[in-house]
């Protein structure tokens, strides 16, 4: 077999060199996986802004925003200005099966992607619950968080679908209706979390600072606004190469991220769709929720004050 080929008609090359040292897959399987599950990826790329993981031969992994000077013509992408490095940057949408061939010749390991479609105006399209265990503990720890926050959820009338990070830890999407405010969703995020702590503080917790978290499961409303997640079905860079993978609720007890691999999700996904088969209808967020977020202060910039304030105390006393 080659290690050269055109699929779709995009020139691939060095097929069979290991994809980074340690991922126990090729660059060919990357691209195998890549296209078999394109038809569900695909879809929950289309028209977000593409932020993309890659790892050159003997360098380490770097995220890559703007696209490079020889990206073919065909793939689409869309400008945006960037504040913090005072410059327009040219992002991909992966909107094409060409595209996703392309990127993973490149190497491309990671997906990651814009809340928003088409303009930030648009706003988020889910509010996102990322559920981060403690770097020792046991997954079981994630899997119980994200019931917690589905039972905070529901207790306001709202459901999503669920994931695994293809890290360590899961996602919670909730759809949402177009026309409500990036400010009111990253509020309504906060206030889902609060209220998740509350009903379990000894399993989750919104402490920001992680030498604080005391065993928990970070309950972090931070995806919101300009953030960006990593997509569903995104492989990532971590040994054997696990991808993020959408599990049905009445399956995840037992779930591990390792089940989920390049070699293994498209076998496990039998012609369905778990992740459009288990998201509801869009919601509107309710008044009380996005009430009680607005009174609560965004994490990193507490965390932030909380270290000024600490290094003051300790100037003045020292």
């Amino acid at each position: 077999m080659s290690s050269e080929e055109i699929r779709h008609g995009v020139k691939l090359s060095s097929l069979d060199q290991e994809v980074f040292p340690g991922a126990e897959a090729t660059k060919r399987d990357l691209v195998d996986y890549l296209e078999a599950v394109a038809d569900r990826m695909l879809p929950e790329l289309h028209d977000r802004l593409l932020s993309v993981v890659r790892v050159l031969r003997g360098q380490g992994p770097f995220m890559q925003k703007n696209l490079p000077k020889y990206t073919p013509d065909w793939v689409e992408r869309r400008a945006l200005w960037a504040d913090r490095s005072r410059r327009e940057v040219i992002y991909a949408l992966g909107n094409d099966l060409r595209t996703l061939l392309w990127f993973g010749n490149q190497r491309a390991i990671e997906y990651h992607t814009t809340l928003f479609r088409g303009e930030p105006a648009n706003g988020p399209t889910h509010l996102i619950l990322d559920l981060d265990p403690p770097e020792d503990g046991p997954f079981s720890l994630a899997i119980g968080a994200a019931k917690l926050v589905r039972e905070a959820l529901r207790n306001d009338g709202l459901d999503g679908a669920v994931k695994t990070s293809g890290s360590k830890g899961l996602h919670v999407f909730v759809p949402l209706a177009p026309g409500q405010s990036t400010e009111d969703i990253a509020a309504a995020t906060r206030a889902v979390t609060a209220r998740a702590e509350r009903i379990d503080p000894a399993l989750g917790t919104t402490e920001f600072v992680k030498e604080r978290r005391e065993g928990k499961v970070f309950l972090d409303s931070t995806r919101a606004g300009g953030g960006t997640v990593v997509s569903v079905y995104s492989p990532r860079h971590r040994p054997g190469v696990p991808v993020s993978f959408p599990v049905r609720w009445a399956d995840l007890d037992g779930v591990k991220p390792a089940d989920f691999t390049v070699h293994t999700a498209p076998g496990l996904l039998a012609g369905g769709d778990p992740w459009t088969e288990e998201m509801p209808e869009p919601f509107v967020l309710p008044a009380d929720l996005v009430e009680e977020g607005h009174t609560i202060p965004i994490a990193r910039v507490a965390a932030m004050h909380e270290g000024k304030r600490r290094a003051r105390v300790a100037r003045e006393s020292g």
